[in-house]
């Protein structure tokens, strides 16, 4: 029980930290804020977080929330590609619409430059096991070419996507981020799948 808390705990701190950093911005968003919208405490925080820096890096976090949502929402009929292309159109979806792009490019610039753990990375996220799991699934439907290893596709996959997310902060979103990945995606896709 107490395990199940200490994750609500963090899982509110986060929530609260996003939702003020969208509304009243990064630079005017204090600690304060975030524990009084969170109804937390400040110890609280700090044992989760070093500071407010420490957030950015928990976008993969509610990243991952929105995948673990979008698992329930996905017809099992559908094939390994259009499971890819559902994930990357939502997800973008999200970030276009609800994650600040300097906020974006910060959490970006933060993972290049951290000493620390490099979570968009962490392959023992939601993300990458639930990627491992299409394009298993692709391959043991004969959708997905067996050329590749299941790490090999996903680690490419992944690296795709941030290149979209990548070349959209440094345009400063000045095109829609998800009707360009719906266009530019299937042709990524056709180097995977199966002859």
């Amino acid at each position: 029980m107490e395990k199940k808390d200490r994750r609500h705990t963090k899982k509110k701190i986060v929530s609260a930290a996003w939702e003020l950093f969208y509304e009243q911005g990064y630079e005017n968003t204090t600690v304060d804020d975030i524990v009084e919208k969170s109804n937390t405490s400040k110890g609280s925080f700090y044992h989760y977080f070093e500071g407010k820096d420490a957030l950015l890096s928990s976008l993969s976090f509610l990243f991952d929330e929105k995948y673990t949502e979008l698992m329930a929402q996905m017809p099992p009929e559908m094939n390994a590609f259009e499971k890819l292309l559902f994930l990357n159109s939502e997800l973008f979806s999200m970030i276009e619409n609800t994650v600040p792009l300097d906020l974006l490019a910060r959490m970006y610039s933060t993972q290049l430059v951290t000493r620390g753990d490099r979570h968009l990375l962490d392959h023992n996220r939601v993300y990458y096991r639930l990627l491992r799991q299409i394009v298993l699934q692709g391959q043991n439907r004969g959708e997905i070419t067996r050329e590749m290893t299941v790490n090999e596709i996903t680690k490419t996959y992944a690296m795709c996507e941030r290149a979209f997310l990548y070349d959209w902060c440094i345009c400063n979103g000045e095109y829609s981020l998800k009707n360009y990945a719906q266009q530019m995606l299937p042709m990524f896709l056709e180097h995977i799948r199966a002859n």
